[in-house]
């Protein structure tokens, strides 16, 4: 069973993450942040995810504190659901176009937090989200998920579809990463035997 629930309670947020790596992408999302329920819908629907994060956040002050303690209690479900991660494939990546914008990520669940981002915003806002969140979000999820993320926007004239091209692509990624190898059963993939 490659589920996982945790919470996190602090004086800025009240977290739920409730996920299922083997599920079929159903998404319960109320994190207070709109665009940010959006987003992780796509994770969920393109990682084939199973789903569910309530927040109660402090966001009368801003969508920081939510936006960045969702990726960092998403990137510990994570931790916590992949175990020690014997046969996994450890490794994924992806590509994802939505009409002119096109983004990659890559991730490896290699026990070494990373966070590589290269994303030129063309824009400072989405509507009312601080696009900046997003580096945090991704910095939270790789920090405590311990795993290497690249994510590079490549091309892009609308910051909607370039934001969800990345996490699309992140979900994507996710998926092919977390997913089960039947040829590497009881397999740590590292030849130091550990992650």
């Amino acid at each position: 069973m490659r589920q996982a629930e945790l919470t996190r309670d602090t004086l800025e947020t009240r977290i739920l993450v409730r996920i299922d790596l083997d599920g079929s992408g159903q998404a319960r999302l109320a994190t207070g942040v709109p665009f940010l329920d959006h987003m992780l819908d796509q994770v969920a629907r393109h990682g084939m995810i199973d789903l569910d994060v309530r927040c109660e956040g402090d966001t009368h002050v801003d969508d920081h504190h939510s936006v960045e303690d969702i990726g960092i209690t998403l990137g510990q479900a994570f931790a916590r659901a992949l175990g020690d991660k014997k046969g996994v494939r450890r490794y994924g990546h992806a590509y994802v176009p939505l009409d002119e914008a096109l983004s990659r990520v890559v991730v490896d669940f290699s026990g070494r937090p990373g966070l590589f981002y290269f994303v030129p915003f063309i824009r400072e806002r989405i509507g009312h989200f601080d696009v900046e969140l997003v580096r945090e979000f991704f910095q939270g999820f790789a920090n405590h998920a311990g795993a290497t993320l690249h994510i590079d926007n490549l091309r892009a004239e609308n910051a909607h579809h370039q934001t969800e091209t990345l996490f699309k692509a992140f979900g994507r990624a996710l998926r092919m990463a977390a997913e089960t190898d039947p040829r590497a059963a009881g397999i740590v993939p590292s030849t130091k035997g550990t992650l």
